[in-house]
């Protein structure tokens, strides 16, 4: 491929992407003369995204993977860095150009039973995004295009006029999927679309998702914890921890070969059915770092039974080691 067909073929890129929130404390810790902290959700992340294709982003709670989905669609302001959909700087848009943007770059949130107005019908809930990017104009038009939706999603015309209390919760993530596509986006970032969903049902999501996905040519960023859900649906897997981006690369070498302590330590906590197999290989000791105020070194220092005396001094950085590959690693 060259050079301008590798541009070409970028939907998304990612550049020093950082999220600070100030930590203030009460009326007594600043007469006692306590000192600001920061946290640091989100520190520096760097990641693209192609056309067309499934990046799954994974890690434990809290290390900033819903923070990311938020930043990347501007529903909360980064502290630093960039966001460029097709080559444009999504941090640079004015209100009015964002708003129009956001038909391109769609979010599924995590709970089906929150996400959707319990007042409004499914026939309104799919159409007002229509309505509000100028996609469908007459009431026939809107009606055949959300019918269209539910069709493709798994549901049928009997429910066009019903509420969100009368639907299952895989029904209504179908329906917050239909409404992600009602105004027709490139890129559908997943936050956690199936963790609130019986195993059965997170199957039947997962492949409609990799259905919809053929049909439209979406591209997806799929954020989730379950190392099974991103191992299914994923061509590519960013590793994050602690506000860290800790290792990148296609999921087939991630999950057979991985290189970050971390992600081996990850992989190995995955409970192995077969009791004849060997116990993991490597664990990690201690209690996950904090993200407030964290050391100057690599965040897993103090965890990580592989550390040198750089890994508390020095971060290390994400750097290409083959292929797609990154990882940030002294200890490689």
């Amino acid at each position: 491929m060259t050079a301008q067909g590798a541009t070409d073929d970028m939907l998304l890129e990612v550049r020093g992407l950082t999220k600070h929130f100030m930590l203030h404390g009460d009326i007594y810790s600043k007469l006692a003369g306590e000192k600001t902290q920061v946290l640091k959700a989100v520190d520096g992340i760097d990641f693209h995204i192609r056309r067309g294709e499934t990046l799954g982003l994974v890690g434990e709670s809290g290390c900033g993977k819903s923070t990311t989905a938020r930043l990347v669609t501007r529903l909360i302001e980064p502290t630093g860095g960039e966001v460029r959909l097709k080559d444009e700087d999504l941090l640079a848009f004015s209100p009015r150009r964002m708003k129009e943007t956001r038909k391109d770059i769609q979010l599924v949130f995590q709970d089906p039973y929150s996400s959707l107005n319990p007042r409004k019908t499914i026939m309104h809930i799919l159409s007002r995004p229509m309505e509000i990017h100028g996609l469908a104009r007459s009431w026939n038009e809107k009606r055949e295009r959300v019918l269209d939706l539910l069709h493709r999603v798994g549901l049928s015309v009997e429910h066009i006029d019903r509420y969100p209390h009368e639907f299952s919760g895989g029904q209504r993530q179908r329906i917050a999927i239909a409404r992600a596509l009602s105004v027709e986006p490139e890129l559908v970032i997943g936050d956690e679309p199936v963790s609130a969903l019986d195993v059965s049902i997170q199957a039947q999501i997962l492949n409609l998702f990799r259905d919809l996905q053929e049909q439209f040519g979406l591209t997806y960023l799929f954020i989730a914890h379950d190392l099974s859900v991103i191992r299914h649906i994923s061509d590519r897997v960013a590793v994050m921890y602690v506000g860290k981006i800790v290792e990148t690369g296609p999921a087939a070498a991630i999950f057979e070969e991985p290189l970050h302590p971390y992600t081996k330590a990850l992989l190995a906590a995955v409970p192995e059915a077969d009791p004849a197999k060997p116990p993991p290989r490597l664990t990690l000791k201690g209690e996950v770092s904090t993200p407030i105020d964290p050391p100057p070194g690599c965040r897993l220092c103090g965890r990580c039974p592989r550390e040198l005396p750089v890994c508390a001094e020095v971060e290390p950085p994400l750097v290409a080691v083959g292929g797609d590959r990154q990882v940030a690693c002294h200890n490689l």
